[in-house]
Parts: structure tokens; C-alpha cells; sequence
């Protein structure tokens, strides 16, 4: 009975549900928040990583300041 767990007609059934929840008007208003959400975490994150790999300033143990 559960062999692979979702099966084509569960994801039918949470399409349906999904679209009688918020209703068929704000579906693709969502769907562009969502897309406008992954592409800022994408840059951020890539961002992020750029920043990783630059080496980092040390501080000047009696000064306190950047080198």
C-alpha cells in the first residue's frame, strides 16, 4: 500500500485542495511572490558565497582596526 508514497492521483488530490483554499485568482499572485522570494534567497546566497571565498581583513590586535 505505500510503496512509493505520493502517487499521481495524491498530487491531483493536493492541486484540487490547494486550488479551493486560496482560490483561483491568487494562485499565480502567489506564485510570483514565491518566484520573486527563490530568486532573492539565490542571490543572497550567492552572495554570501562570493563572500566566503574573499580572504577576510584581520584585525590589528592593539589597534582593533582592520589591517
Amino acid at each position: 500500500m505505500l510503496r512509493n508514497g505520493l502517487e499521481p492521483w495524491h498530487l491531483l488530490i493536493v492541486a484540487i485542495v490547494i486550488i479551493l483554499l486560496f482560490g483561483s485568482k491568487k494562485l499565480p499572485e502567489a506564485a510570483r511572490g514565491l518566484g520573486k522570494s527563490m530568486r532573492i534567497l539565490k542571490s543572497e546566497a550567492k552572495a554570501m558565497k562570493d563572500d566566503g571565498a574573499a580572504p577576510q581583513p584581520t584585525a590589528d590586535p592593539e589597534t582593533g582596526a582592520a589591517a
